[in-house]
């Protein structure tokens, strides 16, 4: 959508932009939220981004129309992975190069979910928990894979996506992994899946927990874990003993989704699960007297229903959802890691009789990737329809913004 204003006889086109924006609540309630929770230096970059994106702190250009003078201010992108605003083009990049790896035989959706038990331990060592949480499925996938009772024997791949999170923004981590229905034989034949079945739920569900209680035992015997503030008790080691037992005698949640056919439906789930942040802007539906409401699909019924809770308990949801730098949400294993993927792919497609190189990845500008996604050619101008937008002049970056004084610790702001 735009918004067109007259100034002095010429044109000047905003971007339109939803009602309210995770960015919007940030800049009115971060000073809150610092009155009840510290502003983690992780997280302190992540609300300087968000704060910054797409505004004149960031710096920008000009556009003008070659045909009737309307001008249009574009400001750029913060291109942090947890802005709400910065991930549909680095999503349809991805999505266009996994489009190339498709191969023709049906496909599995597999969730592995970590029980609510560990979030306290979890929300405290991210980086090495969820690295525990990719290793237990990798290695329970493989083993199935291999393992000649399956009938499969031979090296299974997929895609695994991290996700952290609920519709009502709490902590829920579960892995998405995306499988091609077969495994990749030694000779370099392709042993696909028969009767649309992968693997057994439950066996897969006991051989996950036993893989991760076993992983996360060993950080903590090596001292690898912290338990700071709500997880401190399971530093002793008799609660840590009973944390095991309890999660041992539960039945973790493992599904697996029928097959998929049809390989543009693959593509649907890739599109669902990548480049996600905790809360879409267009979920938020009204921000007003330090509360927020949003929107979430009730899994039961279907339907559309809202929450509404306080502005800082949803920046506190929000932050939740933070990773590190560096680490890696979307990996891949077995026959599609990245070393040997290239090769694996022509094999099979040359043993299934299709043609080893695929369909070719056409690099898109951003003005053909946004005609794709949205039918609307952003080169055109809006006002006349005729002319084209020309970049006349950039803008550059803020060199004195006031964000840093926004997001300053309440004590430092009474003392300036």
């Amino acid at each position: 959508m735009h918004q067109t204003a007259k100034v002095k006889n010429r044109n000047i086109v905003c971007i339109g932009r939803p009602s309210f924006e995770v960015a919007d609540i940030l800049r009115e309630y971060i000073g809150s939220y610092q009155e009840t929770f510290p502003l983690l230096s992780d997280h302190y970059k992540i609300v300087h981004n968000l704060l910054s994106c797409r505004t004149a702190d960031l710096g920008g250009h000009i556009e003008r129309c070659d045909h009737c003078g309307t001008e249009r201010i574009s400001y750029n992108s913060c291109r942090n992975r947890h802005c709400p605003k910065c991930q549909n083009m680095p999503r349809e990049r991805w999505l266009d190069a996994r489009k190339a790896e498709l191969l023709p035989v049906p496909y599995y959706h597999n969730v592995f979910t970590l029980p609510h038990d560990l979030n306290p331990i979890i929300l405290f060592n991210k980086k090495i928990m969820l690295n525990i949480l990719f290793k237990a499925v990798s290695q329970t996938l493989l083993a199935f894979g291999e393992n000649p009772k399956n009938k499969l024997a031979g090296k299974l791949g997929f895609i695994a996506i991290l996700h952290t999170w609920d519709q009502h923004l709490n902590a829920h981590f579960h892995l998405h992994c995306l499988i091609p229905g077969g495994v990749l034989k030694t000779d370099g034949s392709w042993q696909p899946t028969k009767h649309a079945y992968l693997f057994n739920v439950e066996a897969l569900s006991q051989a996950f927990r036993g893989k991760f209680l076993d992983y996360m035992t060993k950080a903590y015997q090596d001292g690898k874990l912290k338990f700071p503030g709500i997880s401190s008790p399971f530093e002793r080691p008799e609660r840590f003993k009973q944390l095991k037992e309890s999660l041992y005698s539960k039945k973790w949640v493992v599904y697996i989704q029928k097959p998929i056919k049809r390989p543009e439906y693959v593509l649907e789930y890739l599109g669902r699960y990548t480049h996600r942040v905790a809360i879409s802007n267009h979920r938020i539906v009204s921000v007003r007297d330090g509360m927020v409401t949003f929107k979430y699909k009730n899994r039961d019924t279907k339907k559309t229903m809202f929450s509404t809770i306080t502005a800082v308990e949803f920046i506190r949801r929000f932050l939740l959802h933070t990773l590190s730098k560096g680490f890696v949400r979307i990996r891949h294993f077995g026959f599609l890691s990245n070393r040997h993927k290239t090769d694996n792919i022509k094999k099979i497609r040359k043993f299934l009789g299709r043609s080893a190189e695929g369909d070719k990845i056409i690099k898109q500008s951003i003005e053909e990737m946004m005609f794709k996604l949205t039918g609307i050619d952003i080169t055109l101008c809006p006002c006349c329809k005729k002319g084209k937008m020309r970049v006349v002049f950039e803008i550059p970056k803020n060199t004195h913004p006031s964000i840093a004084e926004i997001i300053r610790p309440p004590n430092l702001r009474k003392a300036a």
